[in-house]
């Protein structure tokens, strides 16, 4: 997977402004607060959907008050039900697939905005699983190299249970199946790792890579206004950046 890793994008976004960084926050803890009422519990022992949304949480350095204050919020408001997932799919700048993944309360407000971005600087909104099938859904950690060894980040990923893993740049990329994220986590997180970047994600079997400039500052400014809505959780795409 050398040359489209995970790691490039996390380097343009870690010195995030604290704007953008509460964002972030107010994103995962909507996604938090659906966990609790979907999975019927604020245990993340009980409730794996709940535990993925936490090790997001820490890996995106929010604070733990603010992961209990959300978790007790939803435990005791009902407000969450109005909040339903909604995905869309299409197609950026000369073909890249772009999956869109959203928790909306009003469709009516969250579609035209999604199809309105995708007009303007990509190919166009798609029907459901126009793209979808050229990913697979997978859990991925990203660990910082810094100073550790690549065979011993391997073995301990590997006998965690992970599938996978890749050294890219800075950073170690390891992949789970999405039934095994929250153990290998576990598992990682008590040796001692810390984390970058910790979710279930969608994984490109393939990337286009755009040449043409124009083509590159249209996905740009794509991801970038799409990651800006609020009503969007996540956007996964096969452009090959780097």
């Amino acid at each position: 997977m050398s040359g489209h890793s995970k790691w490039h994008n996390i380097q343009k976004t870690k010195g995030a402004a604290d704007a953008k960084r509460s964002q972030i926050f107010t994103k995962i803890a909507r996604e938090m607060i659906v966990a609790v009422k979907q999975g019927g519990s604020g245990d993340p022992n009980n409730n794996s959907r709940l535990a993925t949304v936490i090790a997001k949480a820490k890996a995106a350095n929010m604070p733990n008050d603010n992961i209990k204050r959300t978790i007790d919020k939803a435990l005791g408001s009902g407000n969450a039900d109005s909040y339903e997932n909604v995905v869309y799919e299409g197609y950026g700048p000369s073909g890249v697939a772009v999956i869109v993944d959203a928790l909306t309360d009003n469709r009516n407000r969250t579609a035209p905005e999604v199809r309105h971005l995708l007009d303007k600087y990509g190919k166009g909104l798609g029907a459901t699983g126009c793209v979808s099938w050229s990913f697979d859904r997978k859990g991925v950690i990203v660990i910082e190299s810094e100073d550790l060894d690549e065979d011993t980040v391997m073995m301990d990923a590997l006998d965690a249970g992970a599938d996978d893993m890749q050294a890219e740049d800075e950073a170690f990329e390891i992949y789970t199946s999405p039934e095994a994220f929250g153990s290998v986590l576990e598992a990682l997180e008590a040796k001692g790792y810390a984390f970058v970047q910790a979710a279930v994600e969608m994984v490109p079997q393939n990337y286009v890579k755009l040449e043409n400039e124009d083509d590159i500052r249209n996905m740009e400014k794509l991801i970038d206004l799409l990651e800006e809505n609020d009503d969007v959780q996540n956007v996964w795409h096969n452009w090959e950046q780097g």
